[in-house]
């Protein structure tokens, strides 16, 4: 398929259907960097070790209509949705229908983005749509911005802590054709108020799916947020997913990514430390086994003085799947007495298996504590020889000691249902051979 002519029609059809769209200029702007920039290739070094080109070759089915029910989503709930804000994209776009809000309008707003950007939050869409284009300035996160359409805006108001939280079900219809979705989401954590958010995403069907998500989160003064992602989709289902989370009052931020399973995943999860005084946990696990391919990107971009971040990023690569790790601390030159720590530890569990990894610091400040390091091993062989010496199986002890391995990250997600739920998952994945 010729991606440009695909792409442009599509988009000058949603060009012409929203005529008055208080967006239209935005995504106009971000076509126009998709036709120049075009697909990312490996000559990218973003894109060195992750060839997406592939995902573009197929004729996706964009359409506004689903057969997706309620029904379907029950299939695929998280544990705990009953006292959760439901929030259920189909395709890439927000289905209220199938969602609920639990939550009263006085802690938590949730609206269509295009009715936010005309409405009373007409300035705070503005102001802070599409600021991620400063760093993700790819052909990918260009062809996102174009088809803004369905996307959500996601409000905590001031001072509210709301008592449920946030689940994101991302589905894809993949049973007649291959399916593409665009989700956007805007989400403003307001002062002195508190949000924990949870993505999940579905395939439905036999055919390829490919899902470029881009989520904007904006935390504000004594904002307290915790963000998690799961990621355990079929073989014929990728994704881009961008995270980009600004800081722009002192808070706090801790993010949780769970990689099981997909074909291609890319994650670009960056946070931007606009304030001074801000702290920042990045937590990441990545289990893989056939031909998935999963890279992590994170970048911690450091403004103002006086902030803290801590990342650990662990992964298991088996059979013929590849693993990429590329962790970005930028400390700028007015972000002095800085203290930023990243680590990435990996498992290599096949002679075919792949794992890349590549800390990168970029200090531009004289007074700061960073400090950055990665490994690549195999199971310890001490380790297994005490299980083996007990009686345990050589498969049951492999699974024992990768559990282990995981459990510094899988003891980040703080809500206990999820951390339950996570668990099994891990346990499932490891234990299936």
């Amino acid at each position: 398929m010729n991606n440009i002519t695909y792409f442009k029609d599509q988009f000058e059809q949603l060009q012409e259907a929203n005529p008055n769209d208080t967006i239209a200029d935005l995504r106009q702007n971000g076509f126009d960097a998709f036709t120049k920039d075009g697909v990312p290739t490996y000559r990218d070094e973003d894109w060195k070790y992750t060839n997406v080109s592939s995902l573009f070759d197929k004729e996706y089915l964009i359409a506004e209509n689903s057969t997706i029910t309620l029904a379907d989503v029950n299939t695929i709930r998280l544990p705990g949705y009953k006292q959760a804000n439901e929030l259920v994209f189909v395709n890439g776009r927000f289905i209220a229908n199938l969602s609920t809000i639990r939550s009263g309008t006085t802690d938590l707003v949730v609206l269509p983005l295009e009715e936010a950007a005309k409405g009373e939050y007409k300035e705070i869409v503005a102001a802070h749509l599409n600021q991620s284009s400063n760093y993700l300035n790819d052909g990918i996160h260009a062809l996102n911005t174009s088809f803004i359409n369905g996307g959500v805006f996601v409000h905590v108001l001031k001072g509210k802590e709301p008592e449920h939280p946030v689940y994101c079900y991302h589905i894809l219809d993949a049973r007649q054709n291959p399916a593409l979705a665009q989700p956007r989401s805007l989400v403003l954590a307001d002062e002195n108020s508190r949000l924990q958010i949870t993505e999940s995403y579905t395939t439905l069907g036999a055919s390829d799916s490919f899902n470029n998500q881009v989520m904007e989160v904006v935390v504000k003064e004594n904002a307290y947020v915790e963000y998690y992602k799961i990621q355990n989709d079929t073989a014929n289902a990728s994704q881009v997913n961008s995270t980009h989370i600004r800081q722009i009052g002192r808070s706090y931020v801790h993010t949780v990514t769970i990689t099981l399973n997909g074909g291609i995943v890319r994650n670009n999860m960056n946070l931007v430390l606009d304030a001074a005084g801000n702290e920042t946990h990045l937590y990441g696990l990545y289990l893989l086994k056939g031909k998935s391919h999963a890279d992590n990107h994170t970048l911690i971009d450091n403004l103002k003085p006086n902030c803290f971040s801590n990342q650990l990023y662990k992964g298991i690569a088996d059979d013929t799947s590849t693993a990429v790790f590329n962790g970005r601390i930028m400390v700028q030159p007015n972000a002095q007495k800085t203290n930023a720590y990243q680590s990435n530890k990996n498992i290599l569990l096949s002679e075919n298996a792949t794992i890349n990894t590549k800390p990168q610091l970029e200090i531009f400040a004289d007074d700061v504590k960073c400090s950055h390091g990665c490994t690549i091993g195999q199971l310890d062989e001490e380790a297994m020889f005490y299980l083996r010496a007990r009686g345990i199986p050589k498969e049951s002890a492999e699974v024992l000691l990768l559990q282990a391995f995981a459990a510094d990250i899988v003891d980040q997600i703080k809500p206990e249902p999820l951390r339950s739920y996570v668990s099994k998952l891990i346990y499932e994945h490891l234990a299936i051979q």
